[in-house]
């Protein structure tokens, strides 16, 4: 599948702390995650302590499947490659749900087919390669769309939540698991002295780089504060938008409506 960019040779973004042309970020990000989508979910688990699955979980709960009903609850999980959210969603709403993964990165993808099979859900989920800021998905299709830690990779953030609202059917529902900024006193200078030594050390040492962990953190601190991206959802049409804060604010939900 040919993946469709737009030419913006003009427009610059942030790739961590440093700015490059708005067109050669995906590329970078997509070196990344070539990188690390082996040992992916391993390095979560090191970065966070395990936390990211009790996150991950509140996410799904948020979300709340429904376990019976005439019609399949159809979900896109956009960013989702490893599979780590889908398997959490066919869990929660065992035969009700039909999940499709849409990821721009093959590796990631090659890893959640061969996590699939080897849980017997394979013919439950469809993997799609594909951009987040441009779909190849029609309109008006699912009922939610999800995205957990993987809307800060992408360029044109306002354009991947505009996607959102075209894709979701009405009433369909917006969910999204992300990093966010720190709300305690002295806590986030700790985060900070934590995620720029500690986790690009992890890295290095588990997936043998520290260079993609060490963007990886500096992204996390360029991604627009919660207020800022819940406006940014509500441009995008979505109503009911809210917030959720875990961690002292770490990691935040944010959620909408397609109304």
């Amino acid at each position: 599948m040919t993946i469709r960019q737009k030419d913006d040779a003009g427009d610059e973004t942030a790739f961590g702390y440093r700015t490059v042309a708005l067109g050669e970020k995906q590329t970078m990000v997509d070196d990344v995650f070539h990188k690390v989508a082996r040992r992916y979910d391993i390095m979560n688990d090191a970065m966070s302590g395990g936390l990211h699955r009790l996150w991950k979980d509140a996410f799904i709960a948020k979300l709340a499947p429904p376990r019976s009903g005439s019609r399949p609850y159809e979900v896109l999980d956009v960013a989702g490659g490893t599979g780590d959210i889908t398997f959490r969603i066919l869990g929660k709403a065992h035969d009700r749900a039909k999940v499709t993964i849409c990821d721009i990165n093959h590796a990631m993808l090659t890893v959640g087919r061969e996590r699939a099979e080897r849980r017997g859900v394979a013919d439950r989920i469809e993997f799609v390669q594909g951009n987040a800021e441009d779909l190849p998905i029609a309109s008006d299709r699912f009922n939610a769309y999800t995205i957990a830690f993987g809307i800060r990779n992408v360029p044109r953030i306002q354009e991947a939540v505009n996607e959102a609202f075209r894709v979701l059917k009405p009433g369909g529902r917006f969910l999204c698991l992300e990093f966010s900024q720190m709300d305690l006193p002295l806590a986030d200078k700790l985060y900070d002295l934590y995620s720029f030594n500690v986790i690009p050390a992890i890295g290095k040492m588990i997936a043998g780089d520290a260079e993609p962990y060490r963007y990886l953190v500096e992204s996390i601190r360029v991604f627009p504060h919660k207020a800022r991206f819940a406006k940014m959802i509500q441009d995008a049409g979505f109503s009911r938008v809210d917030v959720t804060p875990l961690a002292g604010g770490a990691v935040a939900i944010h959620s909408g409506w397609k109304l």
